[in-house]
């Protein structure tokens, strides 16, 4: 038997070992999130899902779901902290959405429309991080990584073979590949590898694919991220609904 709490005045099931973020969206109720994929422990390294439980906050997504809490999460104060982030995000890298072979495929790209991000709020830094294009198939472009780690841990959680690391700190953090080269064609990653699926943003490409879907037909073109991540949420046995993330969704 499930217990509940309260988001946003509506009342959520959780079972034992949900955070509020799996019960939310498994509930149908939408938390903005990026870096969180339903396959691996959550690491709250965005903040995006960050909620508030009276004077405290807290990212939803580490936060364990327990009887009884009342939570607020789609409040003028906390998506406009959203919003920020978001912005923050998008000066820190090089993401020029109209010519990324992601675009409409992307979640950063997503929250910005869902958020409705209008103006770029800060100064941009244009890293300039060379492109990896050596190996044949998979271009790295790490100008637009959000150090979300999901590519790490997938390719040493899944893949087993330890492809991705983040090396430096603070402002000088970034991706790297670990080869004693630093390219991923002195790497064994592979197209069906589980850190190919993951990157939310437009960093790990497959060569020679980028622009194959029509502008309209892309997975946010057809339905918002709010909605879309409300299909891909893992349900409880006979709650209904699909998990498309668990079957390789960004």
């Amino acid at each position: 038997m499930s217990d509940t709490f309260h988001l946003d005045g509506v009342e959520v099931r959780f079972e034992p070992g949900q955070t509020v973020l799996q019960a939310a969206l498994a509930a149908g109720q939408y938390i903005p999130h990026l870096c969180y994929h339903p396959e691996f422990k959550p690491h709250g390294s965005c903040k995006l899902c960050t909620v508030k439980m009276g004077n405290h906050t807290a990212a939803s997504c580490t936060m364990p779901a327990e009887t009884g809490l009342e939570i607020e999460s789609d409040t003028g104060e906390l998506n406009a902290l959203r919003r920020t982030l978001v912005q923050m995000l998008f000066a820190e890298g090089n993401h020029f959405c109209p010519t990324c072979e992601k675009s409409g495929n992307c979640m950063l790209q997503a929250l910005g429309y869902d958020l409705e991000v209008h103006t770029a709020g800060f100064r941009h830094q244009y890293p300039d991080r060379p492109l990896d294009a050596s190996h044949p198939d998979i271009l790295l472009d790490f100008n637009r990584c959000i150090l979300c780690e999901l590519c790490v841990r997938a390719s040493g959680e899944v893949d087993g073979k330890n492809v991705f690391a983040l090396s430096g700190r603070g402002a000088a953090k970034h991706l790297i590949v670990n080869a004693a080269s630093g390219q991923l064609k002195d790497t064994n990653i592979a197209l069906a590898d589980k850190a190919m699926q993951v990157c939310p943003v437009g960093v790990i490409l497959k060569k020679r694919v980028g622009f194959s879907i029509p502008i309209g037909e892309r997975r946010y073109d057809r339905r918002p991220i709010s909605a879309q991540a409300l299909d891909d949420a893992p349900r409880q046995p006979g709650t209904g609904g699909a998990c498309s993330a668990c079957e390789g969704a960004p």
